[in-house]
C-alpha cells in the first residue's frame, strides 16, 4: 500500500510540474489602420474606429502593432483598454506624423526597454532615407511576459511606398538593428512592408527570420492578399503585410482577417493575426 501511495504521489507531482510548465500563447495582430483622412468619406477613421477596436478586442490581441496611426488614432486605440504603448510620430520623434506603434497588455507584460529608429542613413534622428518619399520609422519594445516568465522583443515598421531602393536598404538596416538589439532573445517583426513575397527586401528578412505564414503549425487561414484599397470586391491578391519570428518562437496559427461590416472593410489593409508560443 505504501509503495502504491508513493507511486501516486510521484504521478501527482509530475503532473503538477507539467501543468506549471505549460506555455500561455501570445496573440499578435499587425494592422495598417489607414491614417485619419477626411477625404476617405464613408471610410474615414471616425466611421471605422469602433470597428477596428472591436476587432482587436474580439481576437484577444495581447499585442497590437499598427501602421499609419496619427496622434489621435494612437490615443484612441488605447482608450478603455489594458494597452500601454511604444511609439512616436515619424515627423518629429514626438507627436507629429504617423506612428508605427506597438500596443501591449500592461496587465501581462512589463516593458524592459524600447525605442525608435528611422529607416535612413541617419537612423537616430527624424529623416528620410535613400529614395523614400516620406520619413519611415521602426519601433521596438522589449517585454517581460509575466505568464511565461520570459523576455522577448517586438519590432514594428512601415516601409516606403515608392522608394524601391529605400525598401531594400530598410530591410538591411532592420536586419542589422535586430541582430544588434536582440542577439539572443525571441523576436517578432511585424509591418506593412509595401512589397510582395518574391522581392529582395523580403529575401533579406527571410535570411535570418521565418515568415509566420510559412511555419504555422495549423494551415494559414483567410485570403492571400492583405491590401484591399477599401474595395469590398477586391481579389485580395497583394500580400504586403507580414509577421516574422525567429527560431525561439513557434507559430501555432496564422490568419489574414477579412472581417467587415455592411460590406465595408475596417481599413484599406486587412489585419494579420498570429498565435505564438515560446519554444
Amino acid at each position: 500500500m505504501k509503495t502504491l501511495l508513493n507511486f501516486i504521489t510521484c504521478l501527482l507531482i509530475t503532473s503538477a510540474s507539467f501543468a506549471q510548465k505549460k506555455e500561455t500563447p501570445i496573440n499578435i495582430i499587425t494592422y495598417n489602420v489607414r491614417y485619419n483622412n477626411p477625404g476617405d468619406g464613408v471610410n474615414a477613421w471616425p466611421n471605422r474606429k469602433e470597428n477596428v477596436k472591436a476587432l482587436v478586442k474580439f481576437y484577444d490581441a495581447d499585442i497590437l502593432c499598427v501602421q499609419e496611426a496619427l496622434a489621435d488614432q494612437f490615443d484612441a486605440l488605447s482608450e478603455n483598454t489594458n494597452f500601454a504603448s511604444q511609439g512616436v510620430g515619424r515627423d518629429d520623434g514626438k507627436r507629429k506624423g504617423e506612428f508605427s506603434a506597438i500596443f501591449y497588455d500592461k496587465t501581462r507584460f512589463n516593458k524592459k526597454d524600447g525605442g525608435t529608429f528611422w529607416l535612413s542613413e541617419t537612423p537616430n534622428v527624424p529623416s528620410k532615407g535613400w529614395d523614400a518619399v516620406l520619413p519611415r520609422v521602426c519601433t521596438w519594445v522589449k517585454l517581460y511576459d509575466n505568464l511565461n516568465k520570459k523576455e522577448f522583443i517586438v519590432f514594428n515598421t512601415h516601409y516606403d511606398h515608392v522608394g524601391v531602393q529605400a525598401r531594400i536598404e530598410s530591410a538591411k538596416l532592420i536586419k542589422q538593428k535586430i541582430q544588434q538589439i536582440a542577439p539572443k532573445l525571441p523576436v517578432v517583426y511585424t509591418g506593412d512592408l509595401n512589397v510582395t513575397p518574391e522581392t529582395e527586401a523580403i529575401a533579406t528578412i527571410k535570411s535570418f527570420l521565418q515568415d509566420a505564414k510559412e511555419v504555422s503549425v495549423e494551415a494559414p487561414y483567410g485570403p492571400a492578399g492583405t491590401f484591399n484599397a477599401f474595395d469590398f470586391n477586391s481579389e485580395l491578391k497583394n500580400r504586403i503585410d507580414y509577421i516574422f519570428v525567429n527560431n525561439s518562437l513557434k507559430v501555432q496559427k496564422f490568419a489574414v482577417l477579412s472581417d467587415s461590416k455592411d460590406k465595408r472593410y475596417y481599413s484599406d489593409h486587412l489585419p494579420v493575426f498570429v498565435r505564438l508560443y515560446f519554444k
